[in-house]
């Protein structure tokens, strides 16, 4: 059997977690150049005393917009471990807008009930099987990943159930030895809490990106971009990102 770890579901257990777990020596953090894994790393940044730097190519329309995010942040907060892994097979798989030029990019629909089309088929599996692997090379005792439970109406590999199995899963099949903890510590808040706790923790949001269309500046019209409009509306702040047309004129 493998370690003893137990999975660290935020915010439920937050506070007594931090009172039995020690900070780790070194965690890894997946960083796709969105807003939530922007934040997730500097909450993890806060925790450890090393973070290494993962990043994932999986044939995305926008992966090249999407690494420069990746790097511009790791540049940001000085991170000499990173790990950019291509598994560009996901779009030779297909079933998703995000990865299937055939599949339009959907209209934003942010009340919208069911499987969006940008859901791409167990992804958040095939990111946290890297980065157990590169845990158990490294030494790494935690893995960060910025999922939001707001989104698993819609992704199901974005539940808080999904990251308990997955930590047994993590335990049943690494060496005995290895301590690893997943951790998700943005899971249980909202897109504005998200950028409201970024803000305070001094994240570079301005250099993440979050369009599922464009490269050069945001759409404003697909659910992404109008998810993240109206979270920073909600927040009460401008959202840094350009656009191609003005923000103001979006109603989300």
């Amino acid at each position: 059997m493998g370690g003893s770890n137990e999975v660290i579901d935020e915010p439920l257990v937050e506070v007594a977690t931090s009172l039995i777990r020690p900070p780790s020596s070194l965690a890894i953090c997946l960083v796709s150049g969105g807003m939530d894994s922007c934040v997730t790393a500097a909450i993890a940044r806060e925790e450890n005393d090393e973070l290494a730097f993962l990043h994932v190519s999986y044939g995305q329309r926008t992966e090249q917009r999407e690494r420069q995010a990746f790097l511009e942040i790791a540049d940001y907060y000085g991170i000499d471990r990173r790990l950019i892994a291509d598994i560009s097979y996901l779009a030779q798989i297909g079933g998703s807008s995000l990865t299937d030029e055939a599949i339009p990019i959907a209209d934003p629909n942010l009340s919208g009930l069911g499987i969006p089309s940008s859901y791409v088929p167990f992804r958040n599996t095939h990111f946290l099987s890297i980065a157990v692997s590169w845990a158990e090379v490294t030494g790494a005792e935690a893995i960060y990943i910025g999922a939001v439970a707001e989104d698993s109406s819609g992704y199901p590999d974005c539940r808080p159930e999904f990251y308990a199995a997955f930590q047994q899963a993590i335990n049943l099949g690494t060496k005995p030895e290895t301590n690893i903890h997943l951790r998700t510590p943005v899971i249980g808040l909202s897109k504005a809490e998200i950028i409201l706790r970024g803000k305070e923790l001094g994240a570079p949001l301005e250099l993440t990106w979050s369009c599922y269309r464009e490269e050069e500046k945001a759409c404003g019209a697909c659910d992404s971009c109008a998810l993240r409009l109206r979270s920073f509306r909600q927040a009460g702040l401008e959202d840094p990102l350009p656009y191609v047309l003005d923000s103001s004129r979006f109603a989300y």
